[in-house]
């Protein structure tokens, strides 16, 4: 097929190196302008972006898609499909009526469930035994479109993170499959009374509720676990806490209870397993607790 492919993020390059290495000719890669990175804000290109250029495929990064030029300078590729992952722009219905098959979404949830901005994100918060991705053809609604495939992975104790890279080949090989016949995959649509909205996190989520539930925390750290990090007060310092476990044991929320850096939560208590102090590298309890003892008693913000 030829195929237009839009995408931004490392989560969308399995998917373009996938359909490249399937044969399909990739006409023409849309990802994000680059960014302002790094201490000297240096503009870096998308990791698609980068891919794309690594494959000799042409790349258009417009800031919209809205003009009638950029329009029609799309329609012009005449593609058979586009294929979208995580490119972070509106695409207006000349743009998803252009391809002959119209624009396939790989959308990291298992629709109607978490339609949205942060499905892997909210799916680890809630505690989600599965998720997953979904091949949806793409329409005006945000994420509404009709389901060609859905493939279901465990969440089990991953983070956000973990996720993100396995869903990136999960939804990578569900799109290979499903435009090597596409006449097979018959579309269904989404119930829209069971559908749950994945907005994107806010950072005043990040920081860390102590009256809070030791499994809701837990679930908040793995699911803001690279990025944004949830986060505690230490005698003034800003701390992210990147993995922790639950721990049975009890006392006044925030407080930590032995020298083992245990802190007790609503309910139950947790243990830090990986922390970061503000511009150091992420550390392991041990390595923490030795570059910074915490007493047992201490109260965090």
């Amino acid at each position: 097929m030829r195929i237009i492919f839009m995408g931004t993020p490392e989560f969308a390059v399995p998917a373009l190196r996938a359909l490249h290495g399937a044969g399909h000719e990739v006409v023409c890669v849309y990802t994000q302008p680059p960014r302002p990175a790094g201490r000297g804000k240096k503009l870096m290109p998308s990791p698609v972006q980068m891919a794309a250029e690594a494959l000799g495929v042409p790349v258009r990064s417009p800031k919209s898609l809205r003009g009638e030029a950029e329009q029609a300078d799309f329609a012009a590729l005449n593609a058979d499909v586009a294929v979208v992952a995580a490119y972070g722009l509106i695409l207006p219905q000349p743009v998803l009526d252009a391809p002959r098959h119209g624009c396939l979404n790989i959308h990291a949830s298992l629709l109607p469930r978490w339609r949205g901005a942060a499905p892997i994100h909210r799916a680890v918060m809630a505690g989600d035994a599965e998720t997953g991705v979904t091949i949806m053809q793409m329409e005006a609604g945000l994420d509404t479109g009709p389901m060609l495939h859905k493939v279901s992975v465990p969440v089990g104790r991953k983070t956000t993170g973990e996720l993100f890279a396995e869903l990136g080949g999960v939804g990578a090989a569900a799109m290979v499959e499903v435009l090597a016949d596409l006449a097979a995959f018959h579309p269904e649509a989404q119930d829209d009374a069971a559908a749950i909205y994945a907005p994107k996190i806010d950072k005043a989520e990040a920081k860390i509720d102590w009256s809070q539930d030791s499994a809701a925390i837990e679930r908040l750290v793995r699911g803001l676990a690279p990025f944004p990090g949830a986060w505690f007060e230490l005698e003034g310092e800003r701390v992210k806490l990147l993995l922790a476990e639950v721990v049975d044991a009890d006392g006044a929320p925030g407080t930590v209870l032995d020298a083992d850096f245990t802190i007790a939560c609503g309910s139950g208590a947790i243990r830090p397993l990986k922390l970061q102090r503000a511009g150091k590298p992420v550390l392991d309890r041990p390595e923490f607790l030795r570059g910074r003892a915490v007493a047992a008693g201490t109260v965090l913000g």
